[in-house]
């Protein structure tokens, strides 16, 4: 029986790992053998990027698994391998496309000498190579459709940017290794159910706005990123602008920063320069990716040249651009004391005017199949007074999207949830959304209803 390509190319992957792990165990830094073993080591990993965007090798049970191959550990070398990876705490490595030989190098050097659990810290800030992170992406991967496991992960989220807020503001710059671990969980979960995490970024408390809307920020960047074909070490340089592009705010007063009327125009003025005190901040925490602190400068300048920093006329930046409409997307649609929360279609004419200068209108096309004018999670009232929870966005018409109807016009649960297709006639009509509704009005979680059948 012939061995599979993709279960040779990860028996070869493994065995190359081992044998340049081993090779640096033995010889110094820099001699003929390791040199040559890790080279053989980088190009493996290119062929199997040839076919997918990352590797991921690590042990599940009592296996060394590579992608979703499990790897025979009869040879002595296998297991070896494995106990080193346990003896570091190692339970994971993730190798993006795009991986650089120097990289590499770091990796099997600090596996070959490391002598405890902390040995590999170093490693998280390697651009291409992800160390030990196995627990929350297999938690991730293993419940894709189990909406409680994203409301954690958002919960999570929302908690550390409280604390990059707080180590920003007392120590004049964020802990750029708890970011990146947290946009490194992120990217992972927007890549396994999109739809799932960004109806997450829908629940909102006034409470924590302002961290709310920093994690909000970057799941939606990454998200239209996912959409235009971005992924890997580049969709998490994305989601860590996204994250960080508002952190220049830490340096502006509270009372301008939640003052519930219109700022004056010097006050308009103190808050502007977020956006050069952000790029600040960010250009000086080690390990920041670069274009955070391009994007914290840009985000509020618009493609016909208008918005701030004034008198800056540049060529905004992909990452710029997304993060810009996703900025102005979830700020437009949170209920604060100085802001009613406006629905989608109203925002998305803001995202269209000036006659579709301020933005560039195709990301925004992009965007609007991306989170639908209902988007999926978001409580409606239907004309025929019936309350529903919008289950799917139909992309020839957005208006009419795939909605359960939970309640009678008269507010009773109904006996049997309703899955009903907007778009389609029904006994002679079809139904059609009047307008969006507060979930905590009728104290229902829409979200429990996603993924799962009436």
């Amino acid at each position: 029986m012939s061995v599979p390509p993709r279960t040779r190319l990860a028996d070869e992957l493994a065995r190359r790992l081992a044998g340049a792990i081993r090779g640096a165990q033995l010889y110094a830094p820099g001699h003929p053998l390791v040199t040559r073993s890790v080279r053989a080591l980088v190009d493996t990993v290119t062929l199997v990027h040839q076919t997918s965007s990352s590797v991921a090798i690590g042990i599940v049970g009592d296996e060394l698994v590579i992608g979703e191959v499990p790897i025979q550990r009869s040879a002595e070398t296998m297991a070896e391998l494995m106990r080193r990876f346990q003896q570091l705490g190692i339970e994971r490595i993730v190798i993006d496309r795009g991986v650089q030989e120097t990289e590499v190098e770091k990796l099997v050097a600090a596996v070959a000498r490391g002598d405890g659990r902390d040995s590999t810290a170093p490693l998280g800030r390697l651009p291409h190579i992800r160390v030990g992170r196995l627990e929350i992406e297999d938690k991730v991967a293993a419940s894709s459709g189990d909406i409680s496991t994203f409301r954690r992960l958002y919960d999570d989220a929302v908690k550390v940017a409280g604390d990059l807020w707080e180590s920003a503001s007392t120590e004049g710059r964020p802990d750029a290794d708890a970011a990146r671990e947290m946009v490194d969980s992120l990217a992972q979960a927007v890549a396994q159910n999109r739809t799932a995490l960004l109806s997450l970024t829908a629940l909102k408390s006034y409470d924590n706005y302002t961290f709310t809307h920093m994690v909000n920020v970057s799941i939606l960047t990454m998200g239209q990123a996912r959409g235009v074909g971005i992924d890997g070490a580049l969709l998490r340089e994305f989601g860590m602008a996204g994250l960080m592009h508002d952190i220049g705010k830490v340096q502006v007063p509270n009372e301008i920063l939640n003052k519930p009327g219109q700022l004056t125009d010097e006050e308009f003025t103190i808050l502007k320069r977020h956006t050069v005190d952000g790029a600040q901040i960010l250009r000086k925490t080690p390990e920041m990716p670069t274009l955070a602190p391009i994007v914290a400068f840009e985000h509020h300048l618009r493609a016909d040249g208008t918005g701030y920093p004034a008198a800056v006329r540049a060529q905004l930046n992909l990452a710029t651009s997304l993060a810009g409409i996703a900025d102005v997307y979830d700020a437009m649609r949170s209920q604060r004391v100085y802001q009613p929360a406006f629905p989608t279609d109203r925002i998305l004419a803001v995202l269209q005017r000036n006659d579709g200068k301020q933005f560039d209108q195709h990301l925004v096309r992009r965007f609007v199949q991306l989170v639908g004018i209902y988007p999926e999670g978001n409580m409606v009232r239907l004309d025929s007074g019936e309350i529903a929870v919008v289950l799917k966005a139909y992309a020839p018409d957005p208006y009419r999207p795939q909605v359960r109807i939970l309640l009678a016009a008269d507010r009773r649960p109904l006996e049997e949830p309703l899955d009903v297709n907007l778009w389609e006639i029904d006994h002679g009509r079809a139904r059609s959304i009047h307008a969006p509704v507060d979930p905590a009005e009728f104290g229902i979680d829409p979200l429990m209803h996603l993924g799962a059948p009436a």
